[in-house]
C-alpha cells in the first residue's frame, strides 16, 4: 500500500511496535515499558530537555551550540561528552551514531564494541546506542547535565528512536527524506518515509502523554552545492509529516552556503516558510526553531584558516538569528577529531554567538531579493508535491522524487533523479545551471542563466561543470567562487 501522510492508528502503531523490539536483543529491557518511561523523561529537569531549551533560547534570542561526537565505548564516550560539556561550553551534546547502527547491523556493532575494548580505543565511528542499550544511554543521559540528541543518518531509525528517547534522550536527527537520499542507495522512499513515521508517532506518544521531545530533520543533505530552495523543501515536508504523527517541537535546520547575504536569507525564510506551510496543511500548534550547520565542504588544512572559517559560519548563524548552530574543528580536513580540538571549536564558535547576540544585520534590496527568490522556489516545489499526491505530502515526495521534480545534487541514491547541477554566481550564491526535470518556473530558470552568465562572461569562459567542479574544492582552497586555474 502506498504510503499515506496519515497518523498511525495507536493500536496499529503498538502492534509495529511488538515487532521492532524484537530487532535486537537489548529491545528486550524492561526500561522501554511505554508507562515507566513517560515517568521517567516527564522527571527530566527543563534544563535537560532538550525542547524546552530550544524554546528558552529562541525567546532569548540566543544562538545556542552543538559539537558532533561519539566513540564505541560506553565510558570513554561518557567522558568524551563531559569533556565537550566543561571545555567546550557545549549547550546541547550529541550522541554521533556509528555506521553499523545506522544500517541495523547490530552484530556487526557489537563486534566493533570488543573488538574496541580488546584494543583499548574506539573501533567504530560513532556510538552504538542500540547495542548499549537503554541503560547504557540512560548512564551516558545521567553523566551530563545538557540536553542529548541522536545524530544519525538512519534509514529505519526504529529501534534507535526507541532506545533513545526511553534514555532520556529529548531530540532526534532525521527525517524519511533526508536520511534517505543523501546517504542510502537503494532503500525505497516509501520505505523510509514509513519508517519515520514510527518515529515520529512515537514522539506524538510522548507528547500526548505530557512529555516535550525535539525532532530533527537532517537540514544540510549532500551538504555540497545545495540550493537553499531544495533543502528548505525537505525540511518542510519532514515537518509536516512529523506534525501528522503527533510531533509538536521541530528544528529545520540548513548548511553553510558561503555566501552570508544568501545564508541569513535562507535562515530567515527557513522559520517562516516551514511555520506558514505547518499552518497551511493545518497543524497551528508546532513551535518551529532552526540549526545552522557550520561548513560541510572541505576544509582548509591550516587550522588557523579552518578556525577563520568556523568563526565565519558563527557570526551568519548569529546575524541569522538561528536557534543552534552545528560546529565544525579545525582538524576537520584531517579525520576524526581530538576532544581537544572540538571543544575549542565549540568555544570559538560561542564567542562569535555572544558577541553579536545582540547585533543584527541590516535590511537591504539584495537580502530581500534573495529571500523573494527562495520563496518562490520553494512554492513551485511544495506545489509539485502536492499535485502529484493529490494533496497528500507523503504520496507526492515519493512521486515528485522519482520524477525528479525535486533533484538532490550529488546524492548517492537511486531514487534522487541526480541531474541538478550548482555553481556559483559572482558573488558566490548557489545558483542552478543544469535543472534536469525540477519543478521550477521559467522565470526562475532564467534568473539562474542570467546569474551565471554574468560570471561565466566576467570569468571568460562559458558557464560549464567545470564551474561546478571549481566550486567545490574553492573553500579549501580559501576562496569561495572557483576561479580557472589559472588565476589561483
Amino acid at each position: 500500500m502506498m504510503v499515506e501522510n496519515k497518523k498511525i492508528p495507536l493500536e496499529e502503531f503498538l502492534k509495529i511496535r511488538s515487532e521492532i523490539l524484537h530487532h535486537w536483543k537489548t529491545g528486550s529491557s524492561p526500561l522501554l515499558d511505554l508507562d515507566s518511561s513517560v515517568e521517567r523523561l516527564k522527571a527530566i529537569p527543563d534544563h535537560k530537555n532538550f525542547a524546552k531549551k530550544l524554546k528558552k533560547a529562541k525567546q532569548q534570542g540566543l544562538t545556542l551550540i552543538q559539537p558532533r561526537a561519539g566513540v564505541a565505548r560506553l565510558k570513554e564516550h561518557i567522558e568524551l561528552l563531559q569533556f565537550l560539556e566543561k571545555e567546550g561550553e557545549a549547550d546541547f551534546l550529541p550522541s554521533t551514531i556509528d555506521s553499523y547502527t545506522r544500517q541495523n547491523r547490530y552484530q556487526n556493532a557489537q563486534d566493533g564494541i570488543d573488538e574496541s575494548e580488546r584494543k583499548g580505543r574506539s573501533l567504530l565511528n560513532g556510538f552504538p546506542c542500540v547495542n548499549h542499550g537503554v541503560e547504557g544511554c540512560l548512564e551516558v543521559f545521567e553523566s551530563v547535565n545538557v540536553p542529548l540528541q541522536a545524530r544519525h543518518g538512519t534509514p529505519d531509525a526504529r529501534l534507535l528512536s526507541e532506545i533513545i528517547h526511553a534514555a532520556g534522550w529529548t531530540s532526534n536527527e532525521g527525517g524519511g527524506i533526508s536520511y534517505n537520499i543523501p546517504y542510502a542507495k537503494s532503500i525505497s522512499l516509501e520505505d523510509t518515509i514509513r519508517y519515520w513515521q514510527y518515529c515520529d508517532r512515537l514522539v506524538g506518544y510522548y507528547e500526548e502523554h505530557g512529555v516535550e521531545i525535539n525532532r530533527e530533520p537532517y537540514g544540510p543533505l549532500t551538504g555540497t552545492l545545495v540550493p537553499p530552495s531544495i533543502s528548505h523543501t525537505v525540511a518542510i515536508i519532514e515537518s509536516i509529516l512529523a506534525a501528522e504523527q503527533g510531533v509538536k517541537n521541530i528544528t529545520v535546520g540548513y548548511g553553510q552556503s558561503g555566501n552570508v547575504i544568501q545564508d541569513v536569507a535562507a535562515l530567515r525564510t527557513l522559520e517562516e516558510e516551514t511555520n506558514r506551510y505547518l499552518k497551511l496543511f493545518g497543524y497551528e500548534d508546532v513551535f518551529v526553531t532552526t540549526v545552522f550547520h557550520q561548513w560541510m565542504g572541505g576544509f582548509p588544512k591550516d587550522e588557523a584558516k579552518a578556525m577563520g572559517l568556523i568563526s565565519m559560519a558563527s557570526t551568519v548563524a548569529a546575524l541569522g538569528k538561528a536557534t543552534k548552530m552545528i560546529t565544525k574543528t579545525a582538524h576537520e580536513s584531517f579525520g576524526v577529531p581530538t576532544k581537544e580540538a572540538n571543544a575549542e571549536g565549540l568555544r570559538a564558535s560561542k564567542i562569535v554567538t555572544s558577541l553579536l547576540r545582540d547585533q543584527k544585520l541590516a535590511d537591504s534590496d539584495e537580502l530581500q531579493e534573495e529571500m523573494e527568490i527562495i520563496r518562490k522556489e520553494v512554492a513551485c516545489l511544495i506545489e509539485a508535491v502536492v499535485y502529484e499526491g493529490k494533496g497528500d505530502i507523503a504520496k507526492g515526495s515519493v512521486k515528485a522524487f522519482k520524477k525528479g521534480l525535486i533533484d538532490v545534487p550529488f546524492a548517492p541514491s537511486q531514487h534522487n533523479s541526480g541531474r541538478i547541477l550548482p555553481a556559483r554566481d559572482t558573488d558566490g550564491k548557489i545558483r542552478i545551471f543544469e535543472f534536469g526535470n525540477l519543478a521550477m518556473s521559467d522565470e526562475i530558470k532564467e534568473f539562474h542563466r542570467n546569474k551565471l552568465k554574468e560570471r561565466a562572461t566576467l570569468e571568460g569562459r562559458d558557464v560549464s561543470f567545470q564551474m561546478t567542479i571549481d566550486d567545490i574544492y574553492a573553500v579549501s582552497s580559501g576562496i569561495l567562487v572557483g576561479k580557472p586555474q589559472e588565476e589561483l
